[in-house]
């Protein structure tokens, strides 16, 4: 069956490459012929990997969840990557100092958070994350994100891999291929154009520090040899800085700070924001105040004093620098390029003691946060580039309209687009609208519309016996499965409860060629307005989220709230509710925003009662703010 290449005009299908880090998360798109990092509607180009779970396990992520910290350490999650495919006996103990916990796996021998009582995957966390970089890319391209490059450290093992394909499979992303952090770094750089060479990738992240050797040999990348430490990073830094703040305390003030979950969030905060500057200006000023403790500091840390304390550490990653090169049987001398890759190469002592090591300065020019996202983009747009002919058609078996689950607001969910070679499998996560939501209504959609009602219908099945949780909180799981016969399988599966249904149905039963050009020509025919539909049922569906939360904490801090405060809120509340009534794009933005206004100062009362700090009489807020401007 010959199938017409995609027209101008309809959905994007966006194929992305995600830099998955144990700090921030960056995702990319090759936009002609360059790869772009995707900023978000502030211009935010970094996604802190950061996940906030609240009492009723609702989660946020990134830049929110990182200001949710202070007032929920415990059920803030940072460096999950570090916890990929391993087991409590692969920690080590190392995770002292970190406010939430970290404990077995009902499931198995990895490691799971307990975040308000319930378990959660390190897996199923990333996925959290990924699911955020994914709205970033939809929203910005206004597409659909379906298939992605994601980047790995180029030591991660079989189990580690896996569960970053995993993490990707629970947010909906068809995994074409787990690359080498290293590798994508070469290709950003275009090292992999028009020589032989050999290049030394010195990744030094937030949470990980990892250094390979490639080869490169015809435009084919080779690790030949790689080594890494996955508790060695940025955040070791900051653990030294607050050595250092805390130097001049005695040793009981040091434990009732550093066992206060509050209090070492705060620390960790400050010690961040500190080290950023020492990587510019030649001292950094620390002032915290904990009046719930009894406790002040205010400290002076310079640059030298700082380089003393991390100098081992650095000089950790070059002992593997060398252990590298050994097993590669190579000097430094025999290595053509040098790449930094990772915020903390920002740290002037790294470059130094490179320069130092290599006799010639390691290649810097491009932004070590992005750079691995733009090579995951590059590596991206090569593998999701479609194979053509001359006459704009595809020869291949594919399957010919695409097909998807209907979603809440009656739009659609694409899992399988148009065009796809088969056989074929795509799985995307979904959760409940309701609290106590036991069933869930599967609604099989094929076709290129944007709302449901305009699309074939193949059939429903009930995923039923779903536990009874707050609504967002039950992770089902619908896989597609094209076989080389063209026979669409179905399956729904609840993770936590392990319920699941399915159905089994033919596609193109009952489908002529011509009906196929008439859903296709009918699709770009309603392209504008089918989206302008969706987009406004995605807004609905957002404030719908948005009005739950305020509702919920003005519900949990009414008592401790100024009278006027709680007129503002209730008035906000009002206004939203109207504005879901009336399903106007205009209005739903306007009450979103009064929402939003209205319920900034609850947020602020929670945190002055929680812990009281400021930071050279700002807030940590503050702190944050700035240092959300400077990433």
């Amino acid at each position: 069956m010959r199938i017409p290449l995609p027209v101008k005009g309809q959905t994007v299908d966006i194929v992305a490459g995600i830099d998955l880090g144990t700090t921030n998360t960056l995702v990319a798109q090759v936009v002609d012929g360059a790869p772009q990092i995707i900023a978000d509607r502030a211009g935010r180009r970094i996604t802190p990997s950061v996940v906030s779970i609240d009492q009723e396990h609702h989660p946020v992520v990134g830049d929110e969840a990182r200001e949710r910290a202070l007032l929920n350490p415990t059920g803030t999650l940072w460096s999950v990557k570090r916890f990929l495919g391993r087991g409590m006996d692969d920690l080590a103990g190392d995770v002292r100092g970190l406010p939430y916990k970290v404990v077995p796996s009902k499931h198995g021998e990895q490691v799971a958070f307990r975040v308000h009582g319930k378990q959660y995957l390190p897996q199923e966390v990333s996925a959290m994350i990924l699911v955020e970089a994914k709205k970033r890319a939809e929203r910005a391209l206004g597409g659909r994100l379906r298939r992605a490059v994601i980047t790995v450290p180029a030591y991660f093992d079989d189990s580690q891999r896996q569960a970053t394909r995993d993490a990707g499979r629970i947010a909906g992303i068809d995994v074409l291929r787990i690359i080498n952090e290293p590798t994508a770094a070469a290709l950003a750089y275009g090292l992999d154009q028009g020589r032989a060479a050999t290049i030394l990738v010195y990744d030094l992240g937030g949470g990980t520090f990892d250094v390979s050797v490639l080869k490169l040999t015809e435009g084919v990348f080779k690790v030949i040899a790689t080594t890494g430490d996955t508790m060695l990073g940025g955040d070791d830094f900051d653990r030294q800085l607050v050595d250092l703040l805390l130097d001049d305390l005695d040793e009981a003030k040091k434990e009732l700070l550093l066992s206060h979950s509050g209090c070492s969030t705060a620390l960790r905060v400050a010690a961040e924001t500190a080290k950023k500057s020492l990587s510019q200006e030649a001292s950094a000023r620390v002032q915290l105040r904990f009046e719930t403790l009894g406790i002040q500091l205010d400290k002076t840390i310079d640059r030298e004093s700082y380089e003393v304390a991390i100098r081992p550490l650095v000089e950790r990653t070059l002992e593997a620098v060398n252990f590298v090169l050994d097993d590669a049987d190579l000097d430094p001398e025999d290595v053509n390029d040098v790449v930094c890759v990772g915020g903390s190469t920002r740290t002037p002592l790294v470059r130094r003691l490179l320069e130092e090591h290599f006799g010639r300065p390691p290649h810097t020019s491009l932004n070590p946060d992005e750079v691995v996202a733009l090579g995951a983009a590059l590596q991206a747009h090569t593998l999701g580039s479609a194979t053509g002919g001359e006459d704009g058609t595809v020869l291949l078996d594919v399957t010919p309209l695409s097909l998807g689950i209907e979603t809440y607001g009656g739009g659609v969910t694409k899992l399988l687009w148009r065009n796809t070679p088969i056989p074929v499998q795509a799985t995307e996560g979904f959760t409940t609208q309701v609290d106590n939501q036991t069933g869930v209504e599967i609604h099989v959609l094929q076709g290129e519309r944007e709302m449901a009602r305009d699309l074939r219908s193949l059939g429903h099945f009930k995923l039923s016996g779903i536990p009874p949780m707050p609504a967002g909180m039950p992770r089902v799981l619908v896989e597609f499965f094209i076989d080389a016969n063209g026979i669409l399988k179905v399956k729904a599966k609840e993770v936590t409860s392990a319920v699941e249904a399915g159905i089994e149905v033919k596609p193109t039963y009952g489908l002529t060629d011509g009906k196929v050009e008439e859903m296709i020509l009918e699709s770009i025919e309603h392209a504008e307005e089918d989206l302008e539909e969706r987009l406004l049922a995605d807004l609905k569906a957002e404030a719908g989220g948005l009005l739950r939360y305020s509702k919920s904490a003005l519900a949990q801090r009414r008592a401790n709230l100024d009278p006027a405060l709680v007129g503002q809120v209730e008035a906000a509340v009002a206004g939203m509710e109207a504005a879901l009534d009336l399903a106007d794009k205009e209005s739903l933005e306007a009450a979103m925003a009064v929402l939003n206004e209205s319920t900034h100062p609850i947020a602020t009362q929670m945190m002055n009662e929680v812990l009281k700090v400021t930071v050279t009489g700002r807030t940590v807020g503050d702190i944050l703010d700035e240092e959300q401007k400077r990433s």
